[in-house]
C-alpha cells in the first residue's frame, strides 16, 4: 500500500513530488471555495456584510487590557479640563513658544531644532548660553510672556529627547525622541508655507493621554489657515507618538493626494511632572518604570 504521508516516503525526489501535488490540490480547493463565496455574495450581498463584520483581525490594540482611566463622555473630566493648566489657551490666549537646546549643542541638534521650530507658527529658536540652567530660563520666559518652552536634548551629538514646559504653572513633560527624518531626507517632500496648519490628534484616550493631547494642542494657533492646506498630525499608537506634516493636494475635484513636508519623528513619554521643571523636588504625576510593562497589551495614553 503506497504511503500517503510524505514523511513516510524515503525517496527524496518522490517525497518532493507528493508534497508539491498536495500543495497544488490545497491551492485549487482554496480557490474553488473563494470563487463559490464570491458567487454566493454576489447573489446575496448580506452574506458579504456578515462575513466582513465577523472577520475582524486581532491586534494589540483590539485586545488592549481594560483601563479604567479611558475617557468617554465623562462630565467630570470635562469639568476638570475647564480649570486645568491649559484652560487659558483654550479660552483664547495665543501661544508663544521658546525652543532651545541643551548646553553646547552639536550641529545636528541645531539642524533639527530649526526644522522643529517651523512646525509651530508662534515659535522662535533661542540659542542657549552655557551659563543658563533650565530653571533660570523658565523665569526669564515667564517675564517675557512665553507660554511654553521646548528643550531639545542630545546624546552623542544626536537629538535624543524633548522636554516641554507649559508656563507659568506647568505641567512639564519629557519625551524620548527617535526615528528622526529631516525634510531633505524625505523623497519628494514639499516646501513649508507661512500659513498656520491644521492639527490632528489621534488616539489619546486615557486621562494621561488627554493631558498630553491638550499639551500638544496648546502649541498651535487657535484658528488654522485652510488656504495653506497644511496638516500637522500627532498619532498615538501603542504609546508611541508619531509626528507627520503634510499638505493635501486636490486632484480633479474628486481625489486628494498628500505630500509630506517633514520633519518626521517619534516621541515616547517618559514622565509628566506637575509644575515647571524640577527634577529634584518636583511632583511627578506619571513616570515610566520597567515594572509597569507587565503586558504588551497594556497602554497608558
Amino acid at each position: 500500500m503506497p504511503a500517503t504521508d510524505p514523511a513516510d516516503i524515503k525517496n527524496k525526489q518522490k517525497r518532493s513530488e507528493v508534497v508539491n501535488r498536495l500543495k497544488a490540490e490545497k491551492a485549487r480547493a482554496k480557490l474553488k471555495r473563494r470563487q463559490q463565496i464570491a458567487k454566493d455574495e454576489q447573489e446575496n450581498p448580506a452574506l458579504k456584510e456578515e462575513r466582513l463584520k465577523d472577520n475582524q483581525p486581532k491586534t494589540l490594540e483590539s485586545m488592549r487590557e481594560f483601563d479604567e482611566t479611558v475617557v468617554g463622555e465623562d462630565e467630570e473630566v470635562f469639568a476638570e479640563e475647564d480649570t486645568d493648566e491649559f484652560a487659558q489657551y483654550f479660552n483664547g490666549q495665543p501661544p508663544k513658544i521658546m525652543v532651545t537646546t541643551s548646553k553646547r549643542p552639536s550641529a545636528n541638534v541645531y539642524e533639527f531644532a530649526e526644522e522643529f521650530v517651523s512646525i509651530f507658527p508662534d515659535a522662535e529658536l533661542v540659542k542657549r548660553g552655557s551659563q543658563f540652567e533650565i530653571k533660570r530660563i523658565v523665569e526669564l520666559a515667564i517675564k517675557r510672556n512665553y507660554t511654553d518652552i521646548v528643550v531639545i536634548n542630545e546624546d552623542k551629538k544626536q537629538p535624543n529627547a524633548v522636554t516641554m514646559i507649559h508656563l507659568p504653572h506647568g505641567p512639564t513633560a519629557h519625551f524620548k525622541l527617535s526615528s528622526i527624518r529631516l525634510s531633505k531626507q524625505i523623497r519628494g517632500h514639499g516646501t513649508v508655507g507661512p500659513q498656520k496648519p491644521e492639527l490632528i490628534l489621534n488616539n489619546f484616550s486615557t486621562r494621561l493621554g488627554h493631558t498630553i493631547g491638550r499639551f500638544f494642542a496648546a502649541l498651535f494657533p487657535h484658528v488654522p489657515e485652510f488656504k495653506g492646506r497644511q496638516v500637522a498630525t500627532f498619532h498615538n499608537q501603542r504609546d508611541f507618538i508619531f509626528f507627520r506634516r503634510h499638505r493635501y493636494i486636490f486632484k480633479d475635484g474628486e481625489r486628494c493626494d498628500l505630500q509630506e513636508l517633514g520633519p518626521r519623528f517619534t516621541l515616547k513619554l517618559r514622565w509628566l511632572q506637575k509644575g515647571t521643571f524640577d527634577t529634584r523636588f518636583g511632583d511627578y504625576e506619571w513616570m515610566h518604570k520597567p515594572e509597569l510593562d507587565t503586558s504588551r497589551r497594556k497602554f497608558f495614553l
